[in-house]
């Protein structure tokens, strides 16, 4: 089943274009990844979808509803959960209420996402602002997760942090697949990444131009569409 439908967007910050023809899809289950090189529009594609940044024209669906241009707490209550970048967590609210905060009822709630992540549970009193950059995003993960998307949207999920930090991340994500949450994810470490995909969508000058299996993204796409 298609629960993301993505066609022809288009996105502008004001006066300025930014997308020019974006499309892709996120089925039932599926880990998408969205990929290209830095300023090629992975992250307006995400805030366009979230009507964070506004989308000029296009088609933008989810489970067969229409969110073209919905307010962004209308698109949160319809099922997609956003992880942005740079991670947000509510600074002066401690773990434990930062997984309150928005929670909603479901198979997500704070003690299941304690078990995903275990120094959460450890540091369920401290304010959000005093945890390492790899705890925040662990919060920033679990907060999004006890609204129990149906689609989880993953911007940046790793960028920044520890290589050790980073395959905790890892790890979660594929526990994530394995219980069949839907995922679009935004990341540039395609070595771990790909392993997780199912599928993905290579963004250049705003335009989709490669979507496949993650097992197809060969040298050859990567030197075309992602090398530096």
């Amino acid at each position: 089943m298609r629960l993301l439908h993505v066609a022809g967007l288009q996105a502008a910050y004001g006066p300025t274009q930014a997308l020019f023809g974006v499309d892709l899809d996120v089925g039932e289950g599926e880990v998408v990844a969205l990929l290209g090189r830095n300023g090629m529009g992975k992250t307006t594609t995400i805030r366009a979808i979230f009507n964070l940044t506004t989308p000029v024209a296009g088609v933008l669906e989810f489970g067969g509803d229409d969110i073209f241009r919905a307010p962004p707490h209308v698109i949160a209550r319809q099922g997609l959960g956003l992880v942005p970048e740079g991670r947000r967590c509510f600074p002066n609210l401690t773990v434990a209420e930062n997984l309150l905060a928005a929670a909603r009822p479901g198979r997500w709630d704070k003690a299941k996402v304690e078990g995903l992540f275990p120094r959460l549970a450890e540091r369920g009193g401290q304010f959000a602002r005093t945890l390492s950059g790899g705890e925040q995003q662990m919060l920033a993960i679990g907060r999004a997760l006890t609204t129990n998307p149906t689609l989880l949207v993953l911007d940046e999920a790793t960028e920044g942090l520890a290589p050790v930090v980073r395959q905790d991340i890892w790890r979660a994500i594929q526990t994530l697949k394995a219980n069949g949450q839907s995922i679009l994810v935004v990341d540039k470490t395609l070595s771990e990444l790909l392993p997780v995909a199912d599928r993905c969508v290579i963004l250049e000058n705003g335009r989709s131009v490669w979507t496949g299996r993650a097992l197809d993204v060969d040298v050859a796409v990567r030197d075309r569409y992602l090398g530096v």
